[in-house]
């Protein structure tokens, strides 16, 4: 049964993990075939699983498979499938692909190649922004991209700037000037990671608004021209300029500006004859004044909070729209109840700098699923995370009567979930969401930059109590197993002296020595020096029960040489080495992840000072600068542009600053 979509019948989603699920999920309440499309890598992730049929549309890189438009369009022909979504990110906004699905007589779920073209390079939808009086930034969005024009350009609006590809979004191609002897090295990297992600080089200057919020409205318009917006969004809390934490409605705004903005979007997308879902982004000023930034045509990473509040389902208005019906909803008609917040789970190393992570998940647990609380994601245990795409595994959306309501339920639904095997930001937005400012919506898009430090930073009592956790955990897992050996295990009779248990664990690249003495029915640990005493333990295979003088579930999962502790509040990921010292790395510098080389700076011989970029490496469609820790002299370069490279490996050796 089509449930009110008649000229749809199969539809294939030209994306994979999380959005490919959760499209996947709406098309079959409306009773339509689906059929997934991956990359040799993916065939047996969780968006192939959930749809009816799948078909293999080349290699690993997104290239050769998820961006291949002729594999695409052949898996559509194969299936049988009579519309396309794209999804978000790939070719969800390339108009070429759009007309292509068009013209081989499939229904485009989106909006169509005129409005995709008209908003697809940022120059342009500032012109038309500005032909239609909708507020811009100082700026520059002109066809003239010779380094000096920019250069010159930039001067005039003033430093700080911002440099963005003209053809993209996400953060990509974006670079944040603060003075003019930057400005030269921060345009070409730019440039190289906009040609790398979108094709084009293309940039556009604008003023750099030092503590502006982020705040878009969600529009949607059908075939007839009727066009209407469901609230607003905000997406401030952002690091690497993409967004972490959203939510909805937009907190603070006054009447005046939510209709001001509600307005101006939906102009937007009658100036562009715009039809389906989109996005109008602003960039909002603490005086309340806002300026369009720009117009994402496509559905949102974030659209969930949105679906919470109004009670709406987005994906299937989008296939109403694409079946050639009317809106459900008038102006008039949308309400909307309640907070929602979502939070971005992404595999990261938030301690280095956010720096996309790789590898295979041991263990995955979330929260089960409510009417307040939804988890989409495209992962399961066993799964790898590939160096190849978007490194986020999944979001968590939660719904309350009020925005502090949410945010608890937020909190608790992040210390529920559980992830080994691989670096998460899960620790790090449990306290985003515990931040003061952010909680009293004191906040702006520096909010991540301005309390890096605490936001980063684990918390040492609770590290402390982990790691004794662990070395009880795996006191108690060999005294079961009665495999005990004194001298491998670390058993420390004594003749007139307590008996003492000693582990050794390497975390964070530093080695942990935990001594266990056990005292009467609780346990005296010192851990480097620093003393705690536990009690109250009870134990499963998989977990460590507190409940006497300290509190707490700890889930703890062992994969290989390496033991995850998972707390409500902080995520351990320790090794058990079998040797005494960790190896020095000397004066080599190693890939913090599997990626590919695109630029090498310097050679053999040549002098350089602290901070001096040395290579740029490209991961998870995001460009990572090695630069020099201190002055000194390059002794040896091991890769070179467009090698791949293991996380781990020695990129390059240095020797000590030469004495003067």
């Amino acid at each position: 049964m089509s449930h009110g979509i008649q000229s749809i019948t199969k539809l294939l989603v030209a994306n994979r993990g999380e959005i490919a699920c959760r499209i996947f999920k709406t098309a079959k309440r409306l009773g339509l075939r689906t059929v997934a499309i991956y990359s040799e890598p993916d065939q047996r992730a969780l968006h192939v699983a959930s749809a009816d049929e799948g078909y293999c549309v080349g290699p690993a890189p997104a290239t050769d498979s998820y961006l291949n438009i002729p594999a695409i369009l052949a898996a559509a022909e194969k299936s049988g499938a009579d519309a396309i979504h794209p999804g978000y990110g790939f070719l969800s906004e390339n108009a070429g692909f759009a007309q292509a699905v068009i013209d081989a007589g499939l229904k485009w779920v989106g909006p169509p190649p005129s409005a995709i073209d008209a908003m697809g390079s940022k120059s342009e939808a500032k012109r038309l922004m500005e032909t239609a009086g909708v507020p811009l930034l100082p700026g520059f969005h002109g066809h003239d991209q010779q380094d000096d024009k920019l250069l010159d350009a930039a001067r005039a609006i003033g430093f700080p700037v911002m440099l963005k590809a003209s053809a993209g979004g996400g953060g990509k191609g974006m670079r944040v000037v603060e003075q003019e002897g930057a400005f030269a090295e921060a345009l070409t990297g730019a440039r190289r990671e906009a040609l790398k992600s979108f094709a084009d080089d293309t940039l556009l200057l604008e003023k750099y608004l030092p503590s502006p919020r982020h705040v878009e409205v969600q529009i949607f318009f059908d075939n007839a021209g009727s066009g209407i917006y469901l609230a607003d969004r905000d997406c401030s809390v952002q690091r690497r300029h993409q967004k972490v934490v959203e939510e909805a409605p937009a907190p603070g705004l006054t009447d005046n500006v939510r209709i001001a903005m509600g307005t101006a979007a939906v102009a937007a997308g009658q100036a562009i004859g715009y039809t389906g879902a989109g996005t109008v982004e602003f960039l909002l000023d603490s005086d309340g004044q806002f300026y369009f930034m720009e117009m994402n045509t496509r559905l949102q990473v974030e659209h969930p909070v949105t679906e919470m509040i109004t009670g709406q389902d987005l994906v299937k208005w989008q296939l109403r729209v694409a079946d050639g019906q009317t809106l459900p909803l008038s102006q008039n008609q949308v309400s909307v109840n309640g907070h929602a917040v979502e939070t971005r789970l992404y595999a990261e190393q938030v301690a280095q700098d956010f720096m996309p992570a790789a590898g295979d998940i041991a263990y995955l647990s979330f929260p089960a699923e409510s009417d307040q609380l939804r988890v989409e994601t495209g992962i399961r245990t066993g799964d790898q995370v590939s160096p190849y795409y978007d490194p986020m595994l999944a979001k968590l959306v939660v719904w309350g009567e009020s925005r502090d309501q949410a945010i608890a339920g937020m909190c608790a639904a992040l210390q529920d979930t559980r992830i080994a095997g691989i670096s998460t930001n899960r620790d790090f937005l449990i306290r985003v969401l515990d931040n003061p400012q952010f909680c009293s919506v004191n906040f702006s898009t520096g909010l991540i930059e301005q309390n890096k430090a605490s936001l980063i930073s684990e918390p040492q009592d609770q590290r402390l109590l982990s790691l004794a956790v662990a070395a009880l955990w795996r006191l108690h897992q060999t005294t079961q197993q009665q495999t005990i050996n004194p001298w491998l295990a670390g058993q420390g009779w004594r003749m007139n002296l307590p008996a003492i248990s000693q582990f050794r664990f390497a975390c964070n690249s530093e080695m942990v020595d935990v001594d266990v003495t056990p005292k009467g029915h609780h346990h005296h640990c010192q851990i480097n020096g620093e003393a705690i005493d536990v009690d109250g333990l009870s134990y499963t295979n998989d977990s460590v029960m507190l409940t006497g003088n300290r509190h707490g579930l700890f889930s703890m999962v062992q994969h290989s040489d390496m033991l995850t502790v998972v707390s409500d509040s902080l995520t351990l990921n320790l090794s058990m080495p079998d040797y005494d010292v960790l190896e020095e790395a000397g004066s080599g510098f190693n890939a913090p992840m599997n990626g590919t080389i695109v630029s090498v700076q310097v050679k053999p011989g040549d002098q350089v000072l602290a901070d001096a970029p040395l290579l740029v490496m490209e991961a998870m469609k995001m460009e990572h600068t090695i630069r020099a820790p201190r002055a000194g002299e390059i002794a040896d370069v091991f890769y070179n542009h467009g090698d791949l490279v293991e996380e781990g490996v020695p990129l390059l050796a240095m020797t000590e600053e030469p004495a003067s």
